[in-house]
C-alpha cells in the first residue's frame, strides 16, 4: 500500500502524453495570422525608400509578388550620388581640356600658314602681272633686248662724261641720258615704267607732289629749250639764206 502513490505518478505521465498527441492529431489544421499594425503606427513610421509615393502601403495596395521587382529600379535610381568627382572624371576632364587646347593650337597654326601662303601667292601673282604689264604689245614690234642695251650704254656714257663734275651732274646727267635714250629706243616700255613708278609714288603724297613739280619744271624747261632751239634754228637758217643771197649777189656783180 505504501507504493501506490509512486505507481500512480508513473502511470499518469504516459497517459498525459498520449492525450496531448491525440489532441494534436484530432484538432484541424488552421493558419495563424499575425496581428497587423494600426493605421496610426503606419502613418508615424518613416518609409524605407526615399520616395514615399513609390512605397506601397498596407491599406491602399495589397502585397503582390511583383511589388519587390517594381521597387528595385526606383531604389537604384534614388540612391544619392557623391558630389565630389571621382579620379576617372577628373582624368577625363583633363584629357578633354588638353585635346581642346591642342585642337585650338593646330587650327590657329593652320590658319596662320594658310594666310602666309595666300599672301605669298598674291605677291608672286602681282609681281608677274607687273612685269608682264611693262612689256610692249606684240603689234608694236618694239624689241626690248637691243633697246635696253642702248639705254644702259647711254646712261654709262653720261656717267663717264660727268665723272669730273660735281655730284649733282654726276647723278642727273646719267639719269637724263638713260631716260632720253629710253624714250627714243623703247618708248612704250619707258612709258609703262613711268606709270608704274607713278602708281607707287601715289602712296606717298609728298613724293608724288615733288615728282609732279619736278616733272612740270622739266617739261617747261624742255618746251622752252625746244622753242629756243627752233628759234635759233630759224635764225640760223635766215642767216644762212642771207649769206647765200649775199654770195649770189656778189657773184652776179662780179660777172
Amino acid at each position: 500500500m505504501a507504493f501506490n502513490p509512486v505507481l500512480r505518478r508513473r502511470l499518469l505521465a504516459p497517459a498525459a502524453a498520449t492525450a496531448c498527441t491525440a489532441g494534436l492529431v484530432l484538432i484541424p489544421k488552421r493558419r495563424l495570422h499575425a496581428e497587423s499594425p494600426s493605421e496610426d503606427i503606419l502613418s508615424i513610421r518613416k518609409p524605407i525608400y526615399d520616395n514615399p509615393d513609390a512605397a506601397p502601403t498596407s491599406s491602399s495596395t495589397p502585397s503582390t509578388p511583383n511589388s519587390s521587382s517594381t521597387l528595385i529600379p526606383s531604389t537604384f535610381e534614388s540612391t544619392p550620388k557623391s558630389s565630389s568627382p571621382t579620379p576617372t572624371d577628373r582624368l577625363a576632364a583633363e584629357v578633354k581640356r588638353t585635346r581642346l587646347f591642342l585642337h585650338r593650337y593646330a587650327v590657329s597654326t593652320e590658319d596662320s600658314l594658310n594666310s602666309l601662303l595666300t599672301s605669298a601667292f598674291k605677291l608672286e601673282n602681282s609681281f608677274t602681272q607687273t612685269i608682264a604689264s611693262l612689256a610692249p604689245p606684240r603689234e608694236s614690234k618694239e624689241q626690248l633686248l637691243p633697246g635696253a642695251i642702248y639705254v644702259l650704254v647711254s646712261a654709262m656714257a653720261g656717267s663717264i662724261i660727268t665723272r669730273r663734275s660735281n655730284i649733282l651732274l654726276r647723278f642727273f646727267v646719267p639719269v637724263a641720258a638713260g631716260i632720253t635714250a629710253g624714250n627714243f629706243f623703247i618708248p612704250i616700255t619707258t612709258r609703262n615704267v613711268g606709270q608704274l613708278i607713278w602708281r607707287y609714288e601715289e602712296r606717298f603724297p609728298v613724293v608724288a607732289d615733288t615728282h609732279r613739280r619736278v616733272q612740270e619744271r622739266t617739261e617747261r624747261f624742255w618746251e622752252t629749250g625746244k622753242a629756243h632751239s627752233a628759234m635759233t634754228l630759224a635764225m640760223a637758217q635766215d642767216k644762212v639764206k642771207e649769206g647765200r643771197d649775199a654770195v649770189e649777189d656778189w657773184v652776179k656783180k662780179g660777172r
